[in-house]
């Protein structure tokens, strides 16, 4: 039987303590290099790029620019009181461009406008359902 001078477990160690240098070393030495690396130096000429942009303005002097129409006026509600010619009070919502505009259309339908304001958009609370369930008694 051979005579055996280190322990296996001395062998263990060593063999632990060797990786693990090895993986330090490893490690450090890419820590050095990124950590220490600098990006190469860029002439300041090089840095700003004129882009070549060409623009094109025979494009508005064709016909189908020139046919293009422009986009309507967006029309608000309003909410109204009105009285009609037999003297009932009526109320309600109209959309126009304007309060004057609102006022116009409700006067060529014969109302004697008694209040007239925009309405309000959206709810107080918009985290409130609009549905709620009713408990059914039995």
């Amino acid at each position: 039987m051979a005579v055996v001078f280190i322990s296996p477990k001395k062998k263990q160690r060593i063999f632990f303590i060797g990786i693990t240098a090895v993986f330090l070393l490893i490690l450090v030495s890419i820590t050095f290099f990124v950590f220490m690396a600098q990006p190469p130096k860029v002439a300041p000429e090089l840095v700003f790029n004129k882009p070549k942009v060409n623009i094109n303005f025979n494009a508005l002097n064709s016909d189908l620019f020139k046919e293009l129409l422009p986009f309507n006026e967006m029309q608000r509600q309003f909410a109204y009181t009105a009285e009609n010619e037999n003297g009932n009070v009526e109320s309600g919502f109209i959309s126009a461009v304007s309060i004057e505009e609102a006022r116009k259309i409700l006067e060529s339908i014969d109302l004697t406008i008694k209040d007239i304001k925009e309405a309000e958009i959206g709810r107080e609370n918009p985290f409130e359902p609009y549905y709620q369930l009713m408990p059914v008694a039995e």
